[in-house]
């Protein structure tokens, strides 16, 4: 993504949840029945699809988020949050529920998380409600969602999308069971090793066990599989080609709570502007590299400026 490099923006479009993450910071979890003092507490915007919004807005995309709110101190957040990132949304206000919440532990030491999600409002979206938008999927060059909201509305706006001709990215995060039909549905499937192994039964430890998870996948319909190996980089993968792409160092490791969403915010953003999958995957890894040396999620994506001046220094 060199800066003069000629391109046409494609919108992306991402369906997911919001939610405001309460981020603990303690030196261990607590034990059940057991009460710790923490370090640190801090509020912020979350959410995967949401996170993924505004990392693709931070980096000059055209991208709108599709997703459902209540009505509610959180519901405005997250509106406040869409606008400092130039992110355009499509919010079904949902007055009989509430916005949606997560639990976050972050061990100091280590940076390590362990995440407890509660979608509220997005829970219920519905299939008839991503038909009621079916124009909005269709007028992008770039789909995203992930399974914090319903699957068979994900499995709606990929058909959608599909039969419209739009790149489709699939990242399977929270992990769940999948129907098989989603699969052929995914130009691009996007899991971490642990999301990759509950996809596949195989456990990935290396990156040659990734392209054997990525073989499996490849063969229930998927364009191609990317696998996110944390500090190892992330493993393009398909039919007849199989690249290795690096993590991208910025510096010390803060917090790992938003690298996935930087990743996949990262990757749209990317391939809306026309860039070749690989490109677009190691500037993916940069956006993601970037991400961890900052604390909380939405707010420690960069700018398209800060990524590609690490990948100038890279």
């Amino acid at each position: 993504m060199a800066a003069g490099k000629p391109f046409v923006m494609k919108p992306v479009v991402i369906l997911g949840v919001f939610v405001a993450d309460t981020a603990y910071r303690a030196d261990r979890q607590p034990r059940m029945g057991e009460t710790l003092l923490g370090n640190s507490f801090k509020l912020g915007p979350g959410g995967k699809g949401s996170n993924q919004a505004v990392a693709a807005g931070k980096l000059g995309a055209d991208i709108t988020f599709l997703t459902r709110l209540g009505v509610d101190a959180f519901a405005d957040m997250a509106k406040h949050t869409w606008e400092a990132a130039s992110v355009k949304s499509a919010v079904i206000d949902t007055p009989d529920s509430y916005t949606g919440a997560a639990y976050i532990f972050v061990e100091e030491g280590t940076g390590n998380n362990a995440i407890i999600v509660s979608p509220g409002a997005a829970m219920l979206i519905s299939p008839a409600d991503i038909e009621a938008h079916a124009g909005l999927i269709r007028s992008a060059g770039v789909f995203v969602t992930q399974l914090e909201q319903p699957i068979d509305a994900a499995l709606k706006a990929l058909e959608i999308a599909r039969a419209a001709g739009v790149t489709t990215i699939l990242n399977p995060a929270p992990a769940a069971t999948l129907p098989d039909s989603i699969y052929a549905l995914c130009d691009y499937v996007t899991p971490n090793e642990s999301e990759a192994e509950g996809l596949t039964g195989i456990t990935v430890a290396s990156v040659d066990d990734a392209r054997r998870a990525a073989d499996r996948l490849l063969a229930k319909g998927v364009g191609a599989v990317i696998v996110t190996l944390g500090e190892k980089g992330a493993l393009l993968h398909s039919k007849g080609r199989s690249d290795h792409v690096g993590a991208v160092n910025a510096g010390p490791v803060v917090e790992t709570t938003g690298a996935g969403d930087a990743f996949n915010g990262g990757l749209a953003a990317a391939l809306a502007k026309g860039v070749e999958p690989l490109e677009a995957v190691r500037f993916a890894c940069a956006v993601a590299g970037i991400s961890v040396t900052r604390p909380g999620t939405a707010p420690s994506m960069p700018t398209l400026q800060e990524v590609e001046a690490l990948l100038a220094r890279a």
